[in-house]
């Protein structure tokens, strides 16, 4: 970067405008900055007395193609997660698309609260690779684990169905992609598309149809196929075949003692159906741990995919 006498830093090539040519006649002949100029080597001056950024054509035209890729590439990115949402790949080409603008691709860490209980809803949140847990809390103020999905569903669906505000917890159980849009675009959507708002009252019925079925199977199954059919939904919705759960974690969502969970997982390990170290649980034997698991996954399975 160069300076000279007049207060010009050249920053760093093509016909210049009439600016750029005033500033240009400010520059010695012969100089250092006037040879740069002349090689082409130069894409823009700062004259920093006058305030003033003067650029060449060339590196004006560089610019808006570079923006240009990088906006071509971001709608690409969002067309290719919106199309691994299955909620929204359910849509017509037209609707789909017309969301796609709204849609913004965010990384989610473990951990991250999307929506506390009480708040109002801000976003809606369509998971790509991620796995969303719903708590909520009890008496004595400790929080339980009373729903989970992931690239099959949304959350927000309560908007839908005329209340802004979250009678949950939502928290990231599995870290990963999702594409958010504001509450106010949702919910303008909703009346204007019937296929979304048909897709959305279609998936809250499911996930009402998946939690009684998580009632009947919390009073029915012992507690090694409870955890067999938890893995094995957490497994699907995270399209990865290692997740990161502890066992204080996984007594939590059971809603037992860690001994209890450290002899379950200790059974299923012993048959080589998952590993476990280091707070990570892999998935080696899927057809052993659904032999391993209650009805209940197929059940919540087939309303998934239906």
């Amino acid at each position: 970067m160069l300076t000279n006498d007049a207060g010009l830093v050249i920053a760093g090539a093509g016909r210049a405008s009439a600016g750029l040519q005033r500033a240009l006649r400010q520059l010695p002949e012969g100089g250092l900055e006037r040879q740069a100029v002349e090689a082409g080597e130069i894409d823009a001056v700062i004259d920093y007395v006058g305030a003033n950024v003067f650029m060449f054509p060339v590196a004006q035209r560089a610019l808006r193609a570079a923006a240009s890729r990088a906006a071509a590439a971001s709608a690409r990115a969002t067309l290719e997660c919106a199309a691994s949402n299955k909620l929204l790949a359910a849509l017509p080409r037209a609707e789909y698309r017309r969301l796609l603008p709204s849609l913004e691709p965010v990384e989610l860490e473990f951990g991250e609260v999307l929506c506390e209980l009480r708040a109002p809803i801000r976003h809606v949140y369509f998971p790509v690779d991620c796995v969303v847990c719903l708590l909520t809390e009890t008496d004595d103020r400790r929080t339980v684990e009373t729903g989970q999905f992931g690239h099959e569903g949304m959350l927000g669906t309560s908007l839908a169905l005329g209340a802004d505000v979250s009678s949950v917890r939502a928290m990231v159980q599995v870290a990963g992609t999702a594409l958010r849009m504001p509450a106010a675009r949702f919910m303008s959507e909703i009346r204007r598309g019937l296929r979304l708002q048909r897709e959305v009252y279609r998936y809250a019925n499911a996930k009402l149809a998946q939690a009684r079925q998580d009632a009947a199977c919390m009073a029915s199954h012992l507690l090694e196929q409870r955890l067999a059919c938890w893995l094995l939904m957490t497994f699907d919705r995270s399209r990865s075949q290692e997740i990161p759960l502890t066992q204080e974690y996984l007594a939590a969502v059971l809603n037992v003692r860690r001994e209890s969970v450290t002899q379950a997982a200790g059974t299923l390990r012993s048959r080589d159906f998952i590993s476990y170290s280091r707070g990570r649980i892999g998935l080696l034997d899927r057809k052993g741990l659904e032999s391993a698991s209650c009805s209940c996954y197929r059940s919540i399975a087939a309303t998934r995919s239906a």
